[in-house]
């Protein structure tokens, strides 16, 4: 009797309170107040017409989940978040849909200035469920029914978004043609929900639908401005067979001048009109009008467009400046959206210190503390020994190295050299033969082996190159140890960081300031300064250092990104990333 009387008696004295409130005057309690006394009530209780919010259970949600074909991949993820709130309901609060549900049906429609399909994402008509449900609020039955299925199906929708926004919509690790190895994100999907839903803090802006890199916010914005131009009009085409110097007179100038100054700096230009800008030159005229001239001004811009394209900076325009000014704006757009897809793919965070090679930037960015303190050319792999993208941890420099001579250049290269004279073909390479490895390395007489019959089954020493002006690794090495037998080095020809495309090595990636580098990553070693470095390289004895921190090591590629600056930055698809990635994500 007790426990019935209590609740009895409890119930009571709210709905009394409650009639108290309701029947008071307006301006004895205000509408915030009779909100926050609702809040105030029980879990599970809000007034004697309202009843108890519904629940669910883990068959309902499993269900409504694995009905839907576009819920079926985030079941996981819905599971998770149901068990994790005892099968309370998500998205209402005293049978009223919470804010956030709006806000994401809003982020949504609007899932294409992410790059993203809104229609892969609307799979409910939740306008139509959201009218049934005012409708049925005088029917507790019908009301409590639909809350729960609207509620699933807003977890559901919500999974079906977030997995793509947050995770990107293609798994590089399950299609073989995208070579990405970069370690992912761990984000927790059902976690990130409970953040939105302000039901846990979180230091990942998921609560207000936020991307997690700034990078990516900065090429949403590049993709907007890029569309906008698209809507209101196109660039112009550049003949192919132009080729203009500083001050030089051509009506090709006043299309360059609209391909880079826009249409009203083109149609300000004495002598012109906009009709004429857009047209593809038509006749000379006797005298060069003013626009037709390659001025100062026009000049920068180029100069300034052949840096923002990776090119060289010299204002001439011919070739590859010419080639990268006709790319096509519906190309450029679908590359900024695949190197949006590409940052959905990373960690949720950077560490505060790592390396980044951008391998079709030919650049290596030194980040300390979330600041990049360094940057440096760098030398990646030849088309056809590309050079892989994964991340790992530097561990070791090592000075005055061996190069180990793969099979590869042993069979094509020195092989037929060696049948002949192995002596004098090895001294001559200043190379040697050994058994073992490092300091346990030990001297093989060449003439004791048999070159001709020699493949890579076979073979159980080693060709190496000793340290010196001739090594192929230069000076120094820097080892972050990884299956593909990948590193950072230095090497004797630094004529070769002069040009502006730098694909030429066999895939690991050279530096152009390789003892910066080493002196910048033994800093915190006591003793190992510039002065020290060179001392040991001088002696030509490989010396291996331990880092004192393992650094992270990203080897990656971004065809498009924009600077700190706004700048946006485009560069070549060496490798074919950018097209295998198009099969997947646009079809």
């Amino acid at each position: 009797m007790k426990p019935y009387f209590f609740s009895t008696f409890f119930t009571s004295l709210v709905c009394w309170l409650l009639g108290l409130v309701l029947l008071a005057p307006a301006a004895s309690c205000s509408q915030d107040q009779k909100a926050k006394l609702k809040d105030a009530l029980p879990d599970g209780l809000t007034t004697k017409v309202a009843g108890p919010q519904p629940k669910l259970d883990s068959v309902y949600v499993a269900r409504q989940m694995l009905a839907e074909p576009a819920f079926k991949d985030q079941w996981e993820w819905g599971k998770k978040f149901y068990k994790e709130r005892d099968y309370r309901l998500g998205w209402f609060r005293n049978h009223e849909l919470v804010p956030q549900a709006k806000t994401l049906l809003g982020v949504i429609n609007k899932a294409a200035d992410e790059g993203l399909d809104p229609k892969k994402y609307q799979i409910k008509d939740f306008d139509k469920l959201f009218a049934e449900f005012e409708k049925s609020k005088s029917d507790s039955t019908k009301r409590n029914a639909l809350e729960k299925q609207i509620d699933v199906a807003l977890s559901g929708t919500y999974f079906n978004w977030a997995s793509d926004f947050y995770r990107g919509t293609v798994n590089p690790r399950e299609v073989k043609s995208i070579d990405w190895n970069v370690k992912r994100n761990k984000i927790k999907l059902h976690k990130a929900l409970m953040t939105i839903l302000k039901e846990r803090d979180s230091t990942y802006p998921y609560y207000e639908f936020e991307p997690l890199h700034p990078e990516y916010e900065r090429l949403k914005k590049a993709l907007a401005d890029y569309r906008a131009l698209q809507r209101n009009s196109n660039w112009p085409v550049i003949p192919a067979n132009t080729r203009l110097k500083p001050g030089a007179s051509s009506p090709t100038v006043a299309l360059l001048r609209q391909r880079l100054l826009g249409v009203k700096a083109a149609a300000e230009q004495p002598g012109t009109t906009p009709a004429q800008t857009v047209s593809n030159g038509g006749a000379q005229p006797a005298a060069a009008a003013p626009n037709q001239v390659y001025d100062a001004e026009l000049v920068a811009a180029v100069k300034e467009f052949q840096e923002d394209n990776g090119l060289k900076a010299d204002g001439i325009v011919s070739g590859e400046t010419i080639h990268q000014l006709n790319v096509p704006l519906n190309d450029r757009i679908d590359q900024i959206i695949l190197n949006m897809e590409r940052w959905r793919w990373l960690p949720k965070r950077f560490e505060p210190s790592y390396l980044l090679v951008n391998i079709p930037e030919y650049t290596l960015h030194i980040v300390e503390e979330n600041k990049e303190v360094m940057s440096m050319p760098v030398i990646v792999g030849k088309t056809l020994n590309a050079t892989p993208v994964f991340s790992d941890k530097m561990e070791y420099v090592v000075l005055s190295p061996y190069w180990n001579v793969p099979m590869s250049i042993i069979q094509k290269e020195l092989k037929p050299k060696l049948e002949v004279d192995p002596v004098g073909t090895l001294e001559r390479l200043d190379m040697e033969v050994v058994k073992g490895y490092g300091s346990k390395a030990v001297p093989v007489d060449p003439t004791s082996i048999d070159w001709a019959n020699v493949d890579e089954k076979n073979f159980k020493y080693t060709v190496r190159r000793r340290p010196g002006p001739k090594n192929d690794l230069g000076d120094v090495k820097f080892i972050f140890p990884n299956s593909q037998d990948i590193y950072l080095h230095d090497t004797p020809h630094d004529e070769l960081f002069s040009q502006a495309k730098r694909g030429f090595s066999h895939g690991c990636v050279r530096v152009a300031e390789p003892i910066k580098l080493a002196e910048y990553l033994l800093r915190n070693k006591p003793g190992w300064d510039e002065t020290k470095i060179l001392d040991v390289i001088s002696q030509r004895q490989e010396q291996y250092i331990t880092l004192p921190e393992k650094l992270p090591v990203y080897l990656v590629y971004f065809t498009a990104w924009v600077d700190e600056g706004g700048k946006v930055h485009f560069r070549d698809d060496i490798y074919g990333h950018d097209k295998a990635l198009a099969k997947e994500y646009f079809n």
